[in-house]
């Protein structure tokens, strides 16, 4: 997708030294000359003439900036000295650097958008599309979509993300497309990363969602404590005018703190199933739940709850009783944004994500599940539920599922506790975007930490597809088979390279096809 390029100056050097300033960024600038700014870039292969490039990462070279004065960058903003002749801004922090010039160069995009921030360790995406949906058919479809699924911007420009929460540039640049396409709210889920990293560094939101929070993203390229994990994902609290706190989250407390930092009490919103907290402002009850969906009730507990307008029958075509609160939080979003309950009921009804809980039946096979889920809570609820929907106890359940390279190093010794907990009869790892790290090694770190007697059979296949083969080859009616992790992601990160890969639903489909005709 090709997103429109606004053709007018956006940014100067003056202004740009001007913001640094303020902010406490600068350090000094170097080989000072007045430029016009036409292009902003950090990836030297996208320069054009008149461009600002940012020197940022890890990895970045000095050979990277040379390109991108050959391509036409006439300023650079770097951390440190490069010493070649061009016009430089030093400064403190090139990631803040960044995000506060490409906010500037777009022109503050998001004081143009009611903007919602949904963070939490799971339950992120479907709380969005929750919101998104109720949201766009509220506002007659002008609500754009920043999920680790889609990027939705108005207007058609619909593409697969990369990030569950984009680099700052390209963030920015999206927010400008999607006002420049007249959309009024946006929904996106905020990682933990994104703060850790400063991805949106000054950038408010109108409503801040905190839905819970367990140990994960702590490892090698991640958070190096539970306690960075938490305070990173705190910061969204702190920059949002609105709270909305589930209850029943691990470190409840903790987090209601940090948003009463910034945050007048009548703006904090609190959500929970009923009777699971004295301070509740809005109650859900689970009235029944299966594979298509979930009935439930919600109930304004204090004035502020009530005077959402929610109380009501709802129905959720999302499966997992786990996505009730999400609903919740997404309803409570919705309302504060000026939908009416009768919209949201219709829309939590049309609500569909891809690779949540998608279901093929087969034949003679038994039935395939495939999700998302990747840490201990959501294999482990995603389980517990499917079995509590079967009619009798399934003859078998086999998982196929992997971790990560390079990141999430905790999910690994989880993942074997969730499914010795939930008593998986056999479970096939495999590798699942295993980047510079051995895949057999992840999968035998998961192994190490199953208990053997509570869990029949393990193995390891490394290629997916003939994992997933495996399992449904093997299984017969009345069986299941749960295939974790990947959803419809079309590729495997291995090596810095992203593999194209056909999704694990779509090789589903292929096997059953080849097995039942």
């Amino acid at each position: 997708m090709t997103l429109q390029i606004i053709d007018q100056v956006h940014i100067d050097t003056n202004s740009a030294i001007s913001l640094l300033t303020e902010h406490g960024l600068l350090v000094r600038t170097e080989n000072y000359r007045q430029h016009f700014f036409y292009h902003i870039e950090y990836n030297s292969k996208l320069v054009q003439s008149e461009t600002l490039f940012f020197c940022k990462g890890a990895a970045f070279k000095e050979d990277y900036l040379n390109e991108a004065i050959d391509r036409g960058a006439t300023a650079y903003v770097a951390e440190q000295s490069y010493q070649n002749g061009a016009t430089a801004l030093i400064v403190t922090n090139i990631q803040r650097a960044m995000a506060l010039l490409s906010n500037a160069f777009y022109g503050f995009p998001s004081n143009d958008l009611f903007a919602i921030g949904i963070t939490g360790t799971k339950g992120k995406t479907s709380t969005a599309y929750f919101a998104a949906t109720a949201l766009n058919l509220g506002t007659d479809d002008r609500t754009a979509l920043i999920s680790t699924l889609n990027t939705s911007l108005g207007k058609g420009d619909v593409f697969k993300s990369k990030l569950t929460t984009p680099e700052s540039l390209d963030l920015f640049r999206y927010l400008r497309q999607a006002v420049d396409n007249g959309m009024t709210h946006l929904v996106m889920e905020v990682s933990s990363q994104s703060y850790l990293l400063d991805r949106v560094y000054s950038l408010h939101f109108g409503i801040g969602v905190f839905l819970n929070i367990s140990s994960d993203h702590v490892g090698q390229n991640e958070h190096p404590d539970f306690a960075n994990y938490l305070f990173c994902k705190e910061q969204l609290l702190l920059n949002s005018s609105v709270c909305v706190l589930n209850t029943q989250m691990d470190h409840f407390e903790e987090v209601y703190q940090a948003a009463k930092v910034s945050t007048a009490p009548d703006k904090i919103y609190l959500f929970g199933e009923a009777g699971s907290h004295p301070d509740l402002d809005l109650a859900y009850q689970i009235q029944s739940t299966g594979l298509a969906g979930s009935n439930f009730q919600l109930t304004g507990v204090s004035d502020r709850g009530s005077a959402l307008m929610l109380d009501g029958e709802y129905q959720s075509s999302v499966a997992g009783d786990y996505n009730v609160g999400n609903a919740t939080a997404a309803a409570i979003c919705a309302a504060i944004g000026g939908v009416k309950k009768k919209t949201i009921q219709e829309a939590f009804g049309q609500v569909h994500i891809a690779g949540r809980m998608e279901v093929i039946r087969t034949q003679e096979h038994g039935t395939v599940y495939v999700d998302y889920a990747h840490d201990y809570a959501s294999v482990k609820r995603l389980l517990a539920f499917l079995k509590g929907q079967q009619h009798q106890e399934p003859s078998q359940i086999t998982v196929v599922l992997g971790a990560p390279g390079n990141k999430g190093v905790s999910r690994r010794p989880d993942l074997g506790k969730a499914l010795a907990e939930e008593r998986v009869n056999r479970v096939i790892l495999t590798t699942d975007d295993p980047a510079f790290e051995d895949p057999q090694a992840i999968a035998a770190e998961i192994d190490a930490h199953i208990d053997h007697d509570r869990v029949g059979q393990v193995e390891y296949v490394a290629d997916r597809r003939e994992a997933i083969e495996t399992a449904i080859q093997a299984a017969r009616a009345g069986d299941l088979v749960v295939l974790a992790g990947k959803g419809t992601d079309q590729y495997q990160k291995v090596a810095g390279v992203d593999t194209p890969y056909p999704g694990d639903i779509a090789v589903v489909r292929q096997v059953v096809a080849h097995l039942e005709g």
